[in-house]
């Protein structure tokens, strides 16, 4: 018998792929050796039955619903027509909550602003009138109404906010 026998050959390339030298290389050994006729005939039988297999998979398939393509292809162009209505969508989808809460905050602050106004006085500044003028009192000039420094000093620090 022959010491080179062709079953590594049909174990490392698929039966589909082998070319024609290969094929008749197989087909001579085959002829002087019967494990390697066993060999190829099996490997014949499998690619025939792996090919009958996949033929009748697809057409199942195909048959199974035959409105499946149908579908498809409207599934299909329905997600191409909106794609510009869909980043806009997705844009609202994530920033929504917080433009819709900085625009309810914005509407309280100007309803507060407006409508309730502030009731406190007392942080009002109340213009004192004072009978006599700066220069008065620094030229020192006699009037009638003459005022101690306890009371010059009282009148003009008196609502003073600056300095506090």
């Amino acid at each position: 018998m022959n010491q080179n026998h062709i079953t590594n050959i049909l174990d490392n390339t698929p039966f589909a792929n082998l070319t024609g030298t290969e094929l008749n290389t197989i087909r001579a050994h085959a002829a002087s050796c019967r494990e390697c006729a066993d060999a190829f005939e099996a490997a014949q039988l499998a690619s025939l039955l792996l090919h009958e297999r996949t033929a009748e998979a697809a057409e199942q398939t195909v048959s199974a619903n035959p409105f499946f393509q149908t579908r498809v292809l409207a599934a299909w162009r329905e997600q191409q027509s909106s794609v510009g209505s869909s980043n806009l969508r997705r844009l609202w989808n994530a920033t929504g909550a917080i433009v819709a809460s900085m625009a309810a905050t914005t509407a309280a602050l100007a309803v507060l602003m407006f409508a309730a106004p502030a009731t406190n006085s007392t942080d009002q500044q109340t213009a004192v009138l004072v009978p006599y003028s700066a220069e008065t009192v620094v030229l020192e000039q006699n009037d009638n109404n003459q005022l101690t420094n306890d009371q010059v000093i009282s009148a003009i620090y008196d609502n003073d906010d600056e300095g506090k």
